[in-house]
């Protein structure tokens, strides 16, 4: 993975949690035969496919209301 790609990435999803669950769900679609939402050249993994679809806007999540408030106001969900 291309660093530079995981840290643009970071800053477009906000939380570390989020956006690995994004990448390792997108990366299984590709791997099961899904095709890339952008132009991919052949050295590519497809981790990467997965973060450069996410800092180019073509992947979208949605994220649980009590996620998007605790990452709003800093605050952490109490482990139960």
């Amino acid at each position: 993975m291309d660093p530079e790609l995981v840290n643009k990435a970071a800053e477009v999803v906000g939380n570390p949690n989020t956006l690995i669950n994004v990448v390792s769900r997108r990366v299984r679609q590709l791997n099961s035969g899904n095709r890339p939402m952008l132009v991919v050249p052949a050295a590519m993994g497809t981790a990467d496919i997965a973060l450069t679809e996410i800092v180019e806007s073509k992947l979208s999540f949605e994220m649980p209301a009590e996620e998007v408030e605790a990452v709003k106001s800093g605050r952490r969900r109490k482990k139960s």
